[in-house]
């Protein structure tokens, strides 16, 4: 991680929510899709970004992935630049973040699933609560 400034803190926040944005309503390219926005890591002399970037349901794998990001580049640079109003905006490289926290309670929430499946729930046979006697007092 670089070694942060105040001013460079603020900025690479205001990346992370403006790249944020912009990948999920700017960038066309279909090897993009749901990205999320991790970290942002900013050079104190704002030259370059460090952004770190992890799937969302992703569709396309993690090299086509920062392909499509890559040749988006200049794009969310641009615009970075418009709406955070920098004369130069930082290079960015894209860099995959792999979280294991969230694979592994993926992975949880899936076997939950599978163990439901094989005890012969469906989908939408979620049990109920029990039936309570009625309130007289209302």
């Amino acid at each position: 991680m670089l070694k942060a400034t105040p001013r460079t803190s603020r900025i690479a926040a205001q990346m992370q929510r403006s790249l944020a944005e912009l990948l999920r309503r700017g960038v066309k390219d279909p090897r993009v899709g749901n990205v999320t926005v991790t970290a942002v890591d900013v050079a104190n002399d704002l030259s370059y970004a460090r952004i770190h970037v992890l799937p969302f349901a992703g569709e396309h794998p993690a090299a086509q992935v920062l392909t499509g990001l890559r040749s988006a580049a200049g794009y969310l640079r641009g615009e970075l630049a418009r709406e955070l109003k920098l004369r130069h905006a930082p290079r960015s490289s894209f860099i995959w973040t792999r979280d294991r926290g969230a694979q592994h309670l993926s992975q949880l929430i899936e076997s939950a699933v599978q163990a439901d499946r094989a005890r012969g729930r469906c989908d939408g046979d979620a049990p109920t609560a029990p039936d309570l006697p009625a309130d007289d007092n209302a």
